[in-house]
């Protein structure tokens, strides 16, 4: 037996009004300096504390940072693991959410301790009801032995066909999707299979489920398969619909890491998908739940937001309205080589404390800025190191996609003091003496390449 040992949400900051789409809640919006690779770091942050070693990372989208290079490998670099890690990348469908936790338990059976980050930048065509309904974000699980899960996988079920109900060609900025009653005819059958087959392995009977989870592109499938399963409505859990929206692969996870935020030792959950056919799966959760939840719920990062961002900047940010660019040369992409050999400080955030005097040295330094010893320091991590700003400034110069830039100068409390940019803040609202934590973002993408570094953030 296996299953998940310890797991992690992110949630960005920003939320767009769906009042600009004619419809009621709110989106969850990626920031200009956020993409898929980003979120599945920041809910994988949250996962690996306190998770043992990992074997595999395994990063799950179909809005990838690289048509072309392992994603997962950036994923490794910034969580700082080691070089021996198998990197996956897994997409192609939104049904592969559930199937990499699957996959994962499967790794875990056989003695391997994975680590699954599924993460998503939702963007639909404007008017469409994937833009009005779909969200961002991304969750991460890590699995193990079952004398270590938090929730134990007792059954699965699945079911695949060909048939037409979304797709995307590699050219097409935007998903299609065949009519709804047309799917409902041929997913509801299959749901409904691949729970049942889920449940007989489980040797659980469905009205001794504790919560189910159901998701689906099409809104009326998911409808369909809890009639057709016998599904109370008080047994569904909360699908984030009216607050974050519909997060691709990434659904499942953030439903299920939100319902173990909620989860007692003994209780029973399904979780199943319907789309390209039917995944299902049934957890047990164990005692060992209050040990692995995360610093972070579900419900926190969701209520820790900035709910007045502008329709017409989600779709600048997103590409989808031609703007004129900032009137500054255009940055430049970052060179392989200096990378590199500074991968650990640019990915990780590993600065150096001297071993003679204890001096923090941001960035990594051979010579102490403070004794100028010489290769006397040791790896010093600070990527959840928290610090306090100590002067800052608004550059309306700098190429940004959201100006202005604010840069300020922190001092943090385990030592060190760094002049870093900010981000997710209000330039207006910004004091001396805040708190910030750090996070992984994009400064830029230049000729196709991503320059990934850290920013900090207001404390969520």
């Amino acid at each position: 037996m296996a299953g998940i040992v310890t797991y992690g949400a992110y949630v960005p900051y920003n939320r767009l009004s769906r009042s600009a789409f004619g419809g009621r809640g709110e989106r969850a919006v990626s920031s200009y300096d956020e993409n898929s690779v980003s979120m599945a770091v920041e809910a994988g942050r949250e996962a690996i504390r306190g998770a043992g070693p990992i074997d595999d990372v395994c990063f799950v989208t179909t809005t990838p940072g690289y048509a072309e290079k392992l994603d997962a490998a950036t994923i490794c670099a910034a969580l700082d693991l080691p070089s021996a890690v198998r990197g996956h990348d897994l997409g192609g469908s939104g049904r592969a959410g559930l199937t990499s936790l699957l996959l994962a338990n499967d790794m875990a059976q056989a003695g391997r301790r994975p680590l699954v980050c599924v993460s998503e930048v939702m963007v639909g065509a404007p008017g469409g009801l994937r833009e009005a309904m779909a969200g961002d974000g991304a969750a991460a699980f890590t699995f193990g032995p079952g004398s270590e899960a938090s929730a134990e996988i007792l059954g699965s079920g699945s079911a695949t066909e060909e048939f037409m109900d979304v797709w995307r060609a590699p050219a097409e900025p935007f998903a299609s999707q065949w009519e709804e009653r047309f799917g409902v005819q041929i997913l509801v059958p299959l749901m409904i299979g691949a729970f049942e087959r889920a449940l007989a392995e489980a040797g659980v009977r469905a009205e001794k489920l504790t919560r189910v989870i159901v998701d689906s592109a099409n809104p009326r499938a998911a409808r369909g398969f809890a009639a057709g399963a016998g599904i109370p409505g008080d047994l569904l859990a909360d699908d984030l619909g009216a607050n974050v929206g519909r997060a691709g692969t990434a659904q499942v996870g953030l439903a299920l890491a939100n319902a173990l935020d909620r989860a007692e030792p003994g209780d029973t959950i399904a979780v199943v998908t319907g789309i390209d056919g039917a995944d299902a799966m049934v957890l047990e959760v164990t005692d060992a739940i209050a040990r692995h939840r995360p610093e972070r719920s579900v419900e926190r990062w969701v209520e820790a937001k900035r709910n007045d961002l502008e329709y017409n900047t989600y779709l600048k940010w997103r590409g989808v309205l031609p703007f004129e660019k900032p009137r500054r040369p255009d940055p430049k992409r970052p060179a392989g080589p200096p990378s590199r050999r500074a991968e650990r400080w640019k990915f990780a955030f590993v600065g150096s404390r001297c071993a003679k005097c204890g001096t923090a040295n941001l960035p990594p330094q051979r010579v102490c800025v403070q004794c100028d010893s010489i290769d006397e320091t040791e790896p010093e991590p600070f990527a959840d190191a928290t610090a306090t700003i100590a002067t800052y400034t608004h550059d309306h110069l700098a190429y940004s996609l959201q100006p202005p830039v604010v840069m300020a100068m922190l001092d943090f409390e385990a030592g060190g003091r760094f002049p870093c940019q900010l981000t997710d803040v209000d330039p207006e609202q910004l004091r001396l003496g805040d708190r910030v934590e750090m996070t992984f973002r994009c400064l830029h993408t230049a000729e196709g390449i991503h320059n990934y570094f850290w920013k900090a953030r207001p404390q969520r």
